[in-house]
C-alpha cells in the first residue's frame, strides 16, 4: 500500500484515528544525525489538536523514539517514531458504517475492503495520521539547516481573507506563545485577527471553510531534483497531495500561468555573484525550479485544501441498510478549516521531499 515517501529518505507511516497509536518509521537518516527531542515537541505542538476554533480532540502528541538512536544520534537503522492516541472518543461514529459521511472516504474503504475497514475517525485515511510526518520532518530539520536550505509554511488564507506574501513576512522568529498567529500558524497578524474572527462567524453557523497554505523553499543550489517524476515539482506535489484535504498545488505563479503571454511569464538569466541568477529572485517572482531541477530562486507554493467535510449540520446522504437518502449529523470534534494545522504538514513533507531529493543528487550526506 501507498503509505511510504520517498528514496534515499523513506518515511513509512502507520496507525488510525482511533486505534492504539499513529507514527513513523524513517529509514536513510545517516548515522551520527542529531536526534532533537525538544524541536520534534515544538514542532507537533504546531498541529495538535485542542486550540481554541479547531478541533477540542485533546490528543497530548507525546511523541517517543523507539529504535535507531543512541545517545542522542542517529544510528544509521530504521528509526520508529509513535504516539499513543489517549482522546478517542469512538462513540462519535456509531453512525458507521450504515450511513457513509459525505466528503468522506467512508464508502470506499468499506467496499475497498469488503467491509473489514477500521471506520472510527477515518481509520487509517484519518489526518491523525500526518503526525508521523511532521515527527519525521522535525528529524530532517538540522541536515537541511546544516546545507544552508531552508522550508516555511503558514496559512495564507481562509475564505477571501488573505495574508501578506510569505516572502514579505519574517520566517525566522518564533510565533509569539498563545497569539492568534501562533494558533493559526499564520505569520501575518492583521490576516490572523480577521481569520480568527472569521472562524468564529463559521463555526456559529455550524460550517467549515476552505483555506490555503503557503510554503516558501529557499537556499537551494542550482541542480537539486531528478528528472520527469522525480523532478522537484512533481515530488513536492506528489507528498502534498496526499495531505488529507488537499485539493490543488500551485508553484510560483500556479494559475496565472494560464492566463500569460510567454513573452511576461519567462525569466531572464541574469550575471551573479557565484553563479548566474534569475531575474525576479528576489521578490520570490522568479520560478524556483526548470526542467524538475532547482534554479536557485527561492520555490514558492500554495497547497489549497477543501472546507472539512465533517460539519455540524444536518445533511442528507445515502443510508445503507434502507438504501434511502436519510438525514445525517455528524458529531464529535472537528475542525472548521485545515490550514492552520495543516501548514507544520505542509513544511514537514517539504522538508523530506527536499532532503531525499537533494542525498539522490549528491547535495547531502546519504547513508548506504
Amino acid at each position: 500500500m501507498g503509505m511510504s515517501l520517498g528514496d534515499r529518505l523513506r518515511v513509512t507511516l502507520f496507525g488510525e484515528s482511533h486505534g492504539t497509536c499513529v507514527g513513523a518509521l524513517i529509514e536513510g537518516i545517516p548515522p551520527g544525525t542529531q536526534i532533537d527531542p525538544e524541536t520534534l515537541a515544538k514542532d507537533l505542538a504546531l498541529r495538535k489538536p485542542g486550540r481554541r476554533s479547531l478541533s477540542a480532540r485533546a490528543e497530548l502528541d507525546d511523541c517517543d523514539i523507539l529504535s535507531g538512536i543512541y545517545e542522542g544520534r542517529a544510528t544509521g537503522w530504521p528509526i520508529l517514531m509513535m504516539a499513543r492516541n489517549s482522546d478517542a472518543r469512538s462513540s462519535d461514529y456509531e453512525f458507521l458504517p450504515d450511513h457513509p459521511r459525505p466528503g468522506h472516504a467512508d464508502m470506499v474503504e468499506s467496499i475497498r475492503s469488503g467491509g473489514t475497514n477500521d471506520p472510527r475517525g477515518g481509520g487509517s485515511q484519518s489526518a491523525r495520521l500526518t503526525l508521523g510526518l511532521v515527527a519525521a520532518g522535525s528529524q530532517v530539520r538540522g541536515m537541511l539547516d546544516a546545507a544552508g536550505w531552508t522550508c516555511h509554511a503558514h496559512l495564507h488564507s481562509v475564505g477571501a481573507i488573505t495574508s501578506s506574501p510569505l516572502f514579505e513576512l519574517d520566517r525566522s522568529i518564533p510565533l509569539l506563545p498563545d497569539s492568534d498567529m501562533e494558533r493559526l500558524n499564520c505569520r501575518d497578524p492583521e490576516a490572523a485577527l480577521l481569520i480568527s474572527d472569521y472562524l468564529d462567524s463559521v463555526r456559529k453557523d455550524q460550517d467549515t471553510i476552505g483555506s490555503v497554505v503557503e510554503l516558501l523553499i529557499e537556499g537551494l543550489p542550482i541542480g537539486v531534483g531528478e528528472p520527469w517524476f522525480d523532478g522537484i515539482e512533481p515530488a513536492l506535489a506528489r507528498g502534498l497531495m496526499a495531505i488529507p484535504g488537499a485539493r490543488a498545488v500551485e508553484f510560483s505563479l500556479g494559475f496565472e500561468s494560464s492566463g500569460m503571454r510567454g513573452s511576461e511569464h519567462n525569466d531572464a538569466w541574469l550575471p551573479g555573484v557565484e553563479s548566474p541568477v534569475l531575474e525576479g529572485s528576489d521578490n520570490g517572482a522568479a520560478d524556483g525550479a526548470l526542467g524538475g531541477r532547482s534554479t536557485g530562486a527561492p520555490i514558492h507554493v500554495r497547497v489549497h485544501f477543501k472546507p472539512p467535510s465533517s460539519i455540524p449540520r444536518e445533511q442528507f446522504t445515502l443510508h445503507l441498510p434502507s438504501n434511502e437518502t436519510r438525514a445525517l449529523k455528524v458529531g464529535g470534534r472537528h475542525d472548521p478549516v485545515i490550514g492552520p494545522r495543516a501548514a507544520p504538514v505542509v513544511e514537514a513533507v517539504a522538508m523530506l521531499v527536499v532532503c531525499d531529493l537533494g542525498m539522490m543528487g549528491g547535495f547531502l550526506p546519504i547513508h548506504d
